[in-house]
């Protein structure tokens, strides 16, 4: 258990601090210049790619939920124990704070950064949105974007798929979600994501961030229920048998 919890606290660190890191690159210092376009593509695009990796570095461990509502979505799809899934929501919650703060000691070396301007992209609504959606549109945003992750998440790893393409599966379907969801709330799907940059940037992130923990544990629930009317049939696995000791 400890291997597992180690690797999801780890794989949500990463995913905060590269992922983050190019958002905050992008949309905080600019460095995409003028173009907003190219500013969501390379952030969608670094969520994708940092997920697609750590699926397969660390899936072997974990399963690489590394996304409270993932693991929400596989609790209620009953692939996983209750005590568990409260190890996980604490390792991401713990990697996504600690991955914030890393990458906030790693932008407090440029005298560009000032953490109240350029901030560490921090999701939000109102003046805190690209287009200023207001709070009803921020929450059904991320629960419909999350549901379609969690349910994608669900289906390829599930016995009926094939797990070789699992990474690839899910890396484009959160780089997909992404796409649409940046200019909307800065895309969450993750609360253990929002949680970390709303901690070390304060202010209005903190204020807004409970939308972007709850919103996506909603957006789960929905993608269990839908994983389970219409996802694909799991097959059945024998559990092994069981081994009794030998007499001496």
């Amino acid at each position: 258990m400890y291997r597992r919890i180690a690797a999801e606290l780890m794989g949500t660190l990463l995913l905060v601090y590269f992922a983050v890191g190019v958002a905050t690159l992008s949309f905080g210092f600019g460095v995409a210049g003028r173009s907003l376009s190219a500013g969501v593509v390379a952030t969608a695009l670094a969520f994708g790619l940092v997920l697609l990796v750590l699926v397969y570095a660390i899936g072997p461990i974990s399963g690489c939920h590394i996304n409270p509502a993932v693991t929400l979505g596989v609790l209620l799809a009953r692939r996983i124990p209750p005590l568990d899934a409260v190890g996980y929501w604490i390792a991401q919650f713990a990697g996504g704070i600690l991955g914030a703060l890393l990458l906030w000691a790693t932008f407090s070396g440029s005298p560009l950064y000032a953490r109240s301007v350029t901030g560490l992209g921090a999701d939000g609504w109102g003046d805190a949105s690209l287009i200023h959606i207001d709070m009803g549109g921020a929450f059904l945003t991320e629960v419909v974007l999350t549901a379609l992750f969690v349910f994608i998440v669900l289906s390829m790893t599930s016995t009926a798929a094939i797990p070789s393409v699992a990474g690839v599966g899910i890396g484009l379907a959160l780089t997909t979600v992404h796409l649409i969801g940046i200019p909307i709330t800065g895309t969450s799907v993750n609360p253990a994501r929002s949680l970390g940059p709303a901690v070390v940037v304060g202010g209005t992130a903190l204020s807004q961030v409970w939308l972007f923990i709850v919103a996506p544990l909603v957006g789960a629930v929905v993608a269990a229920a839908l994983h389970g009317l219409v996802g694909p049939p799991e097959k059945e696995t024998p559990l092994p048998p069981v081994q009794e000791d030998e007499a001496p």
